[in-house]
């Protein structure tokens, strides 16, 4: 049977089938990817782009090297829930926002879907929109309900949250709840090389679907070596956290070669997500 948000997949492997009874919960099944990623064509890149793009940022290359991953390696945008897997009917990323600087400033959250006519320029303008709603405090309907239930009194909190996890199991939630729900996104991405950090581990949770969570840690330049000789590059520490039952390792290791064959090569980013690439590279550090 599928859900509003995913196609039922069957004819899965024993394995596969076997693994959400083994494992029955997300966070018990979520194995992290640690992998510093050559940058340095992308800081070339960018350093030309932002000559006529003002407003872009990495996050914003990030996000689609992202998105043009998983469309590249579709098992990417799969979920297990009820012990059953399911292909998801769209891709979406997810990220949080704090409407300013101020440590005490309220976080909101952001989904943006990306079509596969999207590229780099309109993933810019999709998030550039969405944070801009979050600095004009226009809230989702997931961050109201959120706001709504948190005021109860915890021993009605309990029971409510038990209520809103079984109604998420069984895909009863109502769709005000889910659209803009970063947990029922593709992917969650952090980027904390906007505050000097490095990637971090972040475990994935049970409640919704999301399968992924990338953190993009700071680009730094370093000295590495290559064939016998020391050169200066720039790297950037990326960090994922996905459910292992989704695929196998080897398809998450391609999928990061992947990863760094478009970041050798840039300008691919301006091409739609959908594009395929061509895979050549073998990690190095």
């Amino acid at each position: 049977m599928n859900r509003r948000d995913g196609i039922r997949v069957k004819n899965l492997d024993a394995m596969h089938v076997l693994m959400p009874y083994i494992k029955p919960k997300r966070c018990d099944s979520d194995v992290f990817i640690n992998q510093l990623l050559d940058v340095t064509e992308l800081v070339k890149y960018m350093d030309n782009l932002k000559k006529k793009e003002k407003d872009i940022t990495y996050f914003h290359l990030f996000m689609t090297l992202i998105a043009k991953t998983i469309y590249n390696k579709p098992l990417l945008n799969r979920f297990v829930v009820n012990k059953r897997f399911y292909d998801r009917k769209d891709v979406s990323i997810a990220f949080t926002a704090k409407v300013n600087y101020e440590d005490k400033a309220k976080e909101i959250l952001s989904v943006i879907k990306i079509e596969e006519n999207d590229n780099l320029f309109s993933i810019k303008e999709k998030t550039l929109k969405a944070v801009e709603n979050v600095r004009n405090a226009k809230e989702s309907g997931t961050n109201n309900s959120m706001n709504i239930i948190a005021k109860l009194p915890g021993f009605v909190l309990s029971p409510v949250v038990g209520i809103v996890k079984w109604m998420d199991r069984h895909d009863l939630l109502p769709k005000s709840l889910i659209d803009d729900n970063l947990y029922y996104s593709t992917c969650i991405v952090s980027n904390l090389g906007s505050i000097k950090s490095g990637a971090i581990y972040h475990n994935l949770t049970d409640f919704g679907t999301s399968s992924i969570l990338a953190t993009i840690g700071e680009i730094k330049e370093q000295y590495v070596l290559i064939d016998g000789k020391q050169e200066k590059r720039y790297l950037c520490e990326f960090g994922i956290n996905i459910d292992e039952r989704i695929a196998d390792g080897v398809y998450f290791v391609k999928a990061v070669k992947l990863m760094q064959d478009i970041l050798n090569k840039p300008e691919s980013l301006e091409e739609n997500v959908n594009e395929k690439i061509r895979e050549t590279t073998k990690l190095k550090y």
